[in-house]
């Protein structure tokens, strides 16, 4: 684990089951629904405010996803990725980054091999339990729930970056 916060410059997101409560839905006309807490999403505004950039890795491609991130402005995503490694090797060159200075929240065993490389890995509360074990943080929230509410809150307050965006919010 990280000891020191101000150090994260990524967080890097799965999608079904830490974005989303991991339930997919279709319509009639073979649409897909996926459902996001609005909380989750100003939490990773906040994050970007501190300039904390934000990206999405996700195993499944989904158009609900790109226009999700594109509202965001999340521009790092990767959908259809059956290798996460593969991205997560990519986005640290393209940004220059180590690992150390990522943080990375997932909720199955697809996800570990990007969690056991991060400097801070995180899983949500109803994750496969075998992936808790390899989290330094466990949310108490569920994905899809303000898991990643949680996440951005504590990486901001840890940091020492909430003041500098929340505190507005708290003034007259």
């Amino acid at each position: 684990m990280v000891l020191d916060f101000a150090t994260i410059k990524l967080l890097l997101l799965d999608v079904d089951g830490v974005m989303t409560d991991g339930r997919i839905t279709y319509d009639n006309d073979g649409g897909e629904l996926k459902s996001f807490d609005v909380k989750d999403g100003h939490g990773l505004k906040l994050l970007q405010r501190a300039g904390i950039e934000i990206g999405i890795i996700t195993g499944r491609q989904s158009e609900v996803v790109a226009r999700r991130a594109a509202e965001l402005g999340i521009e790092l995503v990767y959908q259809g990725v059956k290798d996460k490694l593969v991205p997560f090797n990519e986005i640290l060159e393209k940004l220059r980054i180590s690992p150390e200075e990522v943080a990375y929240v997932g909720d199955d065993v697809v996800d570990l091999p990007v969690m056991r490389r991060v400097g801070f890995a995180v899983t949500v509360a109803d994750a496969v339990e075998d992936v808790k074990p390899f989290a330094d943080l466990v949310t108490t929230r569920d994905g899809g729930r303000g898991a990643v509410r949680e996440v951005c809150d504590f990486l901001l307050k840890k940091s020492g970056r909430w003041a500098a965006v929340a505190n507005r919010y708290f003034e007259d």
